[in-house]
């Protein structure tokens, strides 16, 4: 799920009708000022983080004026709260509170449908309230072909034992807030507190939405960067990550920075899981041994050999590591010799300093070890391969071994290589998210032509001895090309290095060209 700040959550309910109180975001202490005096009262400014407990973490500050509100903000902003900086604030009246209540949607997976929530009692978690004052809660699950109706919302009130012009205030605002929800494909809406005031007015006080991670396309006006529920916001290594995610549907790529900074000290490795249950024993087994991750990454769910060559070359944009390990489920369905490939143009492109083990256990198993142990024997770094009877423990075993052996050597990250020139004269043709170069010159040259037979998908043919293009170039480019990459690792490992697939990751190479200079 894609989460929203309050001040962005408050801005769709301020659109669709639901009060909130006056005030706006502010980036720095001349802003912050400047919207104290046009509310012209007491202000509350507030931190824009996703943590909780902001108040005892002293995010939430009160001031009388406008100059105070400014010299607030100055001590706010910039200042680090759970390790995160901060940014943003709110700057908005103080509202005079004679209650707190709390309103919210969830997806409530017992029936299966959105379920709106509505408590008497506010201010805190809806568990805890639920513990303390369960009398004071009231559900309703809503069928989404018929909507939400007033005399719903009516009913859900009165069941707290709240009536009057309250009641209606209230009972607005639950239909306002399952409509929002519709629109903005939300997957929970949680307004907390919302507020009467001592003038009987009604106001969300607090409001944080998440949208669902599928329906973030339809939905460019919310500027969500990545379509993940964060803690915090996304590194700029997870919005490169996020990019090849968003555009490529070919099974799944998760990468997530557990550090911001790898300690070259530190016994920190990249991890690459595939599938979430044998991720979780797979982290435990290299964790027990003592290493820290510096990612977690996920490919699964038969992903594009070209989409594991990006997680792989993302994982190793992270300086400082002692090793990699890949590991997930024991038995995927997967065709594990696509991520074998895309291990292997990926190490050896970088040519891989660390060691790094992988276990791919499912579907071709003994073919996708083959392909590591045969293509990447002579990379700098040990790498080993094993299937689904070699355990996690074992596998992180290994990887302790090797990291020990190359005296817990640091990777250093090298720079994004583009197609040498003599590539980018040479014939082409554009793929779903690459370009093929095939050097014919070089191809006079080659005595096997095995890259016609490793192109399962049959896509090339010889012309006078040269590989080219059998089918259109939009069908090349609408996906009759898998992107196997099979047929450039044959040519450079068995035959004359003649074709190459080019696989850019836009701001990869930037990013890079970043960390050589830092270190």
């Amino acid at each position: 799920m894609a989460r929203l700040y309050e001040y962005q959550s408050k801005k769709i309910l301020k659109e669709e009708g639901i009060p909130v109180p006056q005030g706006d975001v502010a980036s720095s202490p001349k802003e912050a000022g400047k919207i104290a005096q046009e509310i012209g009262r007491p202000v509350v400014l507030k931190v824009q983080l996703w943590v909780t407990g902001r108040a005892d973490l002293g995010g939430i500050l009160f001031a009388e004026t406008s100059k105070e509100a400014e010299k607030k903000a100055q001590d706010l902003l910039g200042k680090k709260i759970k390790n995160y900086v901060v940014e943003k604030l709110i700057v908005e009246e103080k509202l005079d509170i004679q209650s707190e209540m709390f309103a919210g949607l969830t997806i409530d997976d017992t029936s299966k449908a959105p379920c709106l929530i509505f408590s008497s009692v506010g201010g805190t978690g809806i568990e805890e309230i639920s513990q303390k004052y369960p009398q004071k809660i009231v559900r309703s699950p809503v069928d989404v072909l018929k909507g939400f109706k007033d005399y719903e919302a009516r009913d859900m009130v009165r069941k707290v034992g709240i009536s009057g012009k309250t009641m209606l205030f209230l009972s607005d605002v639950l239909v306002k807030l399952f409509a929002l929800a519709c629109k903005y494909d939300a997957r929970s809406v949680e307004i907390n507190p919302l507020v009467l005031t001592t003038d009987n007015s009604v106001y969300a006080a607090d409001c944080h939405l998440t949208i669902d991670d599928y329906a973030v396309f339809r939905h460019p006006e919310l500027g969500i960067e990545v379509a993940r529920e964060f803690d915090r916001p996304p590194t700029l290594l997870e919005k490169i990550a996020y990019q090849v995610e968003k555009k490529d549907h070919r099974g799944t790529f998760y990468f997530f920075q557990m550090v911001d900074d790898v300690s070259p000290e530190g016994k920190y490795i990249g991890f690459n899981g595939a599938g979430g249950g044998g991720s979780m024993m797979s982290m435990d087994a290299v964790m027990n041994k003592g290493f820290k991750l510096a990612n977690y990454c996920d490919t699964s769910g038969n992903p594009a050999a070209s989409k594991v060559y990006r997680a792989a070359k993302i994982i190793l944009s992270q300086p400082h590591i002692k090793g990699y390990f890949a590991s997930g489920s024991g038995v995927a369905s997967q065709e594990q010799f696509h991520s074998a490939r895309g291990l292997v143009k990926a190490f050896w492109e970088d040519n891989l300093n660390v060691p790094a083990v992988i276990r791919l256990g499912g579907n071709y198993e003994e073919k996708a070890v083959e392909i590591l142990h045969s293509y990447l024997k002579n990379v700098p770094a040990r790498v080993e391969g094993y299937g689904r009877d070699d355990s996690s423990e074992f596998c992180a075993q290994r990887l302790e071994n090797l990291v020990q052996e190359n005296n817990f050597h640091s990777h250093m990250v090298p720079p994004w290589q583009e197609p040498g020139h003599d590539f980018l004269s040479s014939y082409s043709f554009e793929t779903v998210t690459g370009k093929i170069f095939i050097h014919h010159q070089k191809c006079l040259n080659c005595q096997t032509k095995g890259c016609i037979e490793a192109c399962r998908a049959q896509i090339l043919e010889l012309e006078n001895g040269k590989p080219f293009l059998n089918i259109s170039q939009e069908e090349a480019q609408k996906g009759k090309c898998t992107e196997c990459l099979a047929c450039e690792l044959y040519c450079k490992f068995h035959e004359q290095d003649a074709l190459f697939i080019h696989l850019p990751i836009p701001g990869l190479k930037e990013y890079r060209d970043r960390i050589g200079k830092e270190d």
